[in-house]
């Protein structure tokens, strides 16, 4: 009978080794699965993962359109044409405002021949003022220098003054016979092929006897022989 006891107490304890070392296994296997779940984030469903990077919107580049939306067109805005004022006119005589044509308006009347004889009078005026400084200066400046360099940069400067003042009277001369021409009714009108030489071109250049084609027909002419 003991050794029966004996037998049952050997194998119960055998029993509850293996059922305590199958236990311990178990939680070491359990351990070891949370342990992996822990390091390994658990992506849920829906949900993007936080340690994913954000994408960075770069600048768009200039001209380029946004897919799915409609560019509001831009509007031009038309300038309105400036009024002729006097610091615009482009002729020799600044003190005079161009002339404003009207429409139906005829070429050369009185109101335009009267326009362009007072711009070729205040020309004059003024040139004949510049000859008449220019014939002071050169008299209040006359003097012997005794230093040769200082008497020849004077006579440089008298003689550029004199050629000057020589353009401006074969200029005066052209512009008396401008003068002539309006009082015969001939100005404004082209010596080559007698059309008319356009109120603009007069105020650049009222002593103009030819119109732009023609004048631009014996510029090529005289670079060709020259």
């Amino acid at each position: 009978m003991a050794a029966k006891k004996k037998a049952a107490k050997t194998k119960a304890k055998a029993k509850t080794k293996t059922v305590a070392k199958k236990a311990a296994a178990k939680k070491k296997t359990v351990a070891r699965k949370t342990a992996a779940k822990k390091k390994t984030p658990v992506k849920k469903a829906g949900k993007k993962d936080k340690h994913v990077t954000k994408k960075v919107a770069r600048p768009k580049a200039a001209g380029s359109k946004a897919v799915g939306k409609a560019t509001p067109k831009k509007t031009k805005t038309q300038r309105q044409p400036a009024p002729p004022s006097i610091s615009s006119h482009a002729g020799p005589v600044p003190g005079i405002a161009p002339y404003v044509e009207k429409r139906g308006e005829e070429y050369m009347n009185e109101k335009q021949s009267e326009h362009f004889r007072q711009i070729l009078l205040a020309w004059k005026r003024e040139l004949m003022e510049e000859v008449d400084r220019t014939v002071h200066h050169m008299q209040d400046e006359a003097a012997n220098f005794p230093d040769p360099n200082d008497r020849a940069t004077q006579e440089s400067d008298f003689s550029m003054e004199l050629r000057t003042r020589d353009r401006e009277r074969k200029l005066i001369k052209k512009i008396d016979e401008s003068l002539m021409n309006l009082d015969n009714e001939d100005y404004g009108y082209c010596d080559a092929c007698g059309v008319e030489i356009g109120i603009r071109r007069l105020e650049a250049r009222p002593t103009a006897t030819q119109c732009i084609d023609c004048k631009t027909l014996d510029e090529i002419r005289e670079k060709q022989m020259g």
